[in-house]
C-alpha cells in the first residue's frame, strides 16, 4: 500500500513518517543513497507500507527549501529565540541565521526571552526598524498568544543559541508538548530536556520543530552565502542597492556607498551593518564550486 506523508524525524537510518494520522517506521530506498540524497525531517514523501513492517520511502517530493543546520525541509517560519541575558544576545549569530532564512525564503520572527531580567527595548527596536516582527517574553508575558497565531498551518522551526529557552517557549505555547519531549528525554537518560535532533511536533494545523542549540555558526559547514548575494539578505539594504557610486560596491567601506550613508544617518542600525561586515569578511573567499 502506498501513502503520502511527512517525515517527523530520522534516527539511525530509520524515518518516522506520518501518513493518514498514523506514524510508520520506514527505511529509505537505496536509490537515495546512490544519488546522495538524505531524507530530512519535514520532507513530504511517498511510502510503501508492507504487512511485514519493512516499510520504505519511495519518493521525496520537491522541497521548497531545506536547511543544513538544523537538517529540516519545507520550513515556512523561523522563530529565532535570543535571551536578553544569561546568555547575552549574540547579534552576529542572530544576523547570520536571519540571512540564511532570507536566502531560503523563510520568514524570520525574533523573540527576545528573559525580558524581565534586563531591558531589551533597544534590541527590539533595532530589529523592528530593520523590518522584522519582534516579540518579547518573560515569566509573565502577553506575547505568547500573538506567537501562537503566527504558527497556524505553518511548519515552524525554533532556533537560537544554547540556553536561550527555545524549548521553554514551545512549552509555554503548547504545554501538552512538554510531556512528549520530557518522556523522550527520560527514555534516553538525559535527565532533562535537551534537544539533540530536529523533530516535528503537530501543532495548530501545522508543525513546530525544536532544534539542538549551538554557540556559534559558520557558513562553510552550513548554508553557504556568496559575498555578492549577501546584500540581498539584509532587507533594510534593499532600497539602497544600485544607488551606490560604484556598481560593484560591497557596502563595507567604499566611497559613495548609499548603505553606509544610511548607516551614518541612523536609518540602518549600526549593529546590523557591523554584522554584515563581519559576515562579508567571513565569506568573501568562498567560491561558487563550494556551493
Amino acid at each position: 500500500m502506498q501513502l503520502d506523508g511527512i517525515i517527523l524525524k530520522g534516527i539511525g537510518g530509520f524515518y518516522y513518517v506520518k501518513a493518514n494520522d498514523v506514524v510508520y517506521e520506514c527505511k529509505a530506498k537505496g536509490i537515495f543513497r546512490k544519488n546522495r540524497i538524505s531524507p530530512l525531517a519535514g520532507d513530504y514523501v511517498t511510502i510503501t507500507v508492507r504487512e511485514n513492517g519493512e516499510n520504505t520511502i519511495d519518493e521525496i517530493k520537491e522541497r521548497k527549501n531545506s536547511l543544513v543546520r538544523p537538517q529540516v525541509a519545507n520550513v515556512d517560519l523561523m522563530i529565532l529565540v535570543s535571551s536578553v541575558i544569561q546568555p547575552t544576545a549574540n547579534t552576529l549569530v542572530m544576523d547570520k541565521l536571519i540571512a540564511i532564512a532570507e536566502k531560503k525564503k523563510i520568514e524570520p520572527v525574533i523573540v527576545f526571552s528573559k525580558s524581565d531580567l534586563a531591558d531589551c527595548r533597544e534590541l527590539a527596536l533595532t530589529y523592528r526598524k530593520a523590518g522584522f516582527t519582534v516579540f518579547t517574553v518573560a515569566k509573565e508575558d502577553t506575547d505568547v498568544d500573538q506567537i501562537k497565531a503566527l504558527l497556524k498551518n505553518k511548519v515552524t522551526v525554533f532556533t537560537g543559541n544554547t540556553g536561550v529557552g527555545k524549548s521553554t517557549l514551545i512549552n509555554k505555547i503548547s504545554p501538552e508538548l512538554s510531556l512528549a519531549t520530557g518522556e523522550i528525554s527520560d527514555k534516553l537518560g538525559r535527565g532533562r530536556h535537551t534537544t539533540r535532533q530536529a523533530e516535528l511536533f503537530p501543532l495548530f494545523g501545522g508543525y513546530v520543530i525544536d532544534t539542538p542549540g549551538f554557540s556559534s555558526l559558520d557558513f562553510i559547514s552550513n548554508d553557504v552565502i556568496l559575498k555578492d548575494d549577501l546584500q540581498f539578505y539584509f532587507r533594510e539594504f534593499e532600497k539602497s542597492i544600485g544607488e551606490c557610486q560604484f556598481v560593484d560596491c560591497s557596502h563595507v567601506c567604499e566611497k559613495g556607498c548609499a548603505v553606509l550613508e544610511r548607516v551614518k544617518n541612523g536609518d540602518i542600525p549600526e549593529s546590523r551593518h557591523n554584522s554584515y561586515v563581519s559576515i562579508y569578511n567571513e565569506i568573501k573567499d568562498i567560491k561558487h564550486w563550494q556551493l
